[in-house]
């Protein structure tokens, strides 16, 4: 057995080129919006073949904005999954719509666009598909759906930045009207806090990037500028969600070695899926032929009755031996505020409970040593061993 340090669940992979960055962008005076926040929205749109970006605090600002752009309010039901993190409800709950939940498909852990057919109603407006752990959705069916019913999709690609179809990128603004990235700490590619929105429709994006911006009129980030103004109209009611250059900063050296990252990604996924399928206790993430998985996370799941250890006392055992884990996701509609406002109940998604109950999420990210993944797996083995029936 390797003797290690911890190894903690997510490490950012930064240097000095992140320190760069934002010393420069403080040196510049520009610490709010300005021309780094421009490069960058540039640069992921450039990453990901799409005609407009517009970047934001957070991926549940984007997500708000594209509900908000798409037309949802109250009233309107948007279907998305049970299968994801606060976020994804939370932002069509804050324009009055109601989030309707479809179940998922077991094996992929996206939503099962069967599933999506039968909670399409007459108010719903919108199909919101999460791409978990960046294994793309079945965007072919989802798109037949909401074309046939003329819905809007909206995608949450908070694990997605990397993803592809074939060739074309998740965020490329032809598989959904709106695509929605994250860029928080543990993200594949991160500004410690940040999101953004890629979209095809030039139109859609000046709408939510003046609704990022308190509604105010065109280019009034740049007031401050030489050729800015002080005079500026407020066009519609909006949000305070702009991102800073200074986040940009650390985006734009974050993407200097996007590739690379990813490379380091998928060869580390590959060691795990190598090491671990002949063991039982354990069923291995999906692959879907035809597509690029990003390798947000790696989600590993118990089979069941083949350990005497339930996931909490497992992943307690791997925390005592210093390998640090995490759970994605625990089911949306079972916590107790959906419970209490919609009338959830265990068993409502099957699919869902079943597989948040027995998934665990692995160290994986660019720092993660060969020896620390070595580690790893080596404690997982010993302790599935250790532990089986």
């Amino acid at each position: 057995m390797r003797a290690c340090r911890f190894i903690p669940f997510n490490r950012p992979w930064t240097d000095g080129s992140e320190i760069a960055e934002v010393t420069e962008s403080i040196r510049s005076g520009w610490l709010t919006t300005g021309p780094k926040v421009r490069r960058f929205e540039d640069s992921v749109a450039r990453l990901v073949g799409a005609r407009n970006a517009v970047a934001v605090n957070s991926c549940t600002a984007a997500l708000h904005l594209s509900l908000a752009a798409a037309g949802i309010g109250p009233g309107d039901e948007v279907v998305t999954s049970p299968y994801t993190f606060a976020a994804t409800g939370e932002a069509i709950l804050y324009l009055g719509a109601r989030p309707v939940f479809a179940d998922i498909d077991p094996v992929t852990l996206n939503l099962d666009p069967e599933q999506v057919r039968r909670r399409i109603g007459r108010r719903t407006r919108a199909l919101l598909p999460v791409h978990i752990a960046g294994l793309p959705c079945d965007m072919t069916a989802l798109r037949a759906l909401a074309r046939r019913h003329r819905l809007a999709i909206i995608d949450d690609a908070a694990h997605a930045l990397g993803s592809a179809i074939g060739r074309r990128s998740i965020g490329d603004g032809r598989l959904a009207d709106m695509t929605c990235f994250s860029f928080y700490a543990t993200k594949n590619l991160t500004t410690g806090e940040g999101g953004m929105v890629t979209c095809g429709d030039a139109r859609t994006a000046e709408r939510i990037r003046r609704l990022s911006l308190h509604g105010l009129s065109r280019d009034a980030w740049k007031r401050y500028a030489r050729g800015g103004t002080w005079r500026y109209d407020i066009v519609e009611l909006g949000f305070k969600y702009n991102l800073t250059d200074v986040a940009a900063g650390i985006g734009l050296a974050q993407l200097s070695k996007f590739r690379a990252m990813q490379r380091v990604r998928r060869r580390l996924a590959r060691e795990y899926t190598r090491l671990l399928k002949a063991e039982e206790a354990f069923e291995l993430p999906a692959e879907v032929p035809g597509t690029t998985h990003a390798w947000h996370l790696y989600i590993l799941r118990m089979r069941p009755r083949v350990l005497r250890l339930d996931r909490a006392a497992f992943i307690e055992a791997l925390r005592v031996r210093g390998i640090g884990t995490s759970v994605h996701f625990m089911p949306l509609h079972l916590f107790s505020f959906y419970r209490r406002t919609f009338g959830y109940r265990a068993g409502s998604h099957p699919h869902t409970e079943r597989e948040s109950a027995r998934a665990i999420s692995l160290p994986l990210y660019p720092g993660l040593t060969r020896a620390e993944q070595g580690h790893v797996l080596d404690v997982l083995i010993d302790t599935a061993r250790r532990y089986r029936r």
